[in-house]
């Protein structure tokens, strides 16, 4: 960090101060040049998230939009809220992660899919047969026969 005041860049810091409501980092920095004082605020650079809707149009991603699909879907199981937070957190985290900023909306479906088929089949279920438009009974058949077929392997 360079200092202020006489432009050198040998600083050290005498304390550190986090707030996490903020997510911003104070530190008090002590020249070791001219032994000035200074402080320095350290925030978290966010990255904006966009998804790639089916129709091509593009819109920021939304955590809590995502939280709401999946609560919709599963809402008569008896999901701990906490369990929902941590896979809503994880495909975040996942997104955060992606090589780019853009991501399809298809792509966060099947990561829905793939956490609820961890949590709750029923959920699973449920959430398949929205995304999936599912139309006839044969639909449901035939997203239960995958399931049965992976719980073999």
């Amino acid at each position: 960090m360079v200092c202020p005041y006489c432009q050198k860049n040998n600083t050290k810091v005498v304390d550190k101060r986090d707030n996490n409501e903020e997510g911003v980092t104070r530190r008090r920095r002590e020249c070791e040049e001219c032994g000035k004082r200074f402080t320095t605020y350290e925030r978290i650079e966010t990255i904006n998230l966009y998804v790639i809707k089916r129709s091509g149009k593009i819109e920021e991603f939304d955590r809590e939009k995502l939280k709401r699909g999946i609560m919709r879907a599963v809402k008569k199981r008896q999901l701990p809220d906490a369990q929902i937070e941590e896979l809503v957190q994880n495909i975040e985290q996942t997104l955060l992660n992606h090589e780019s900023t853009e991501i399809k909306a298809q792509e966060i479906g099947e990561m829905v899919l793939e956490g609820l088929k961890q949590i709750d089949d029923v959920g699973y279920l449920l959430f398949a047969s929205v995304y999936r438009d599912f139309q006839t009974i044969d639909d449901f058949k035939k997203a239960i026969k995958s399931l049965e077929k992976e719980y073999k392997e």
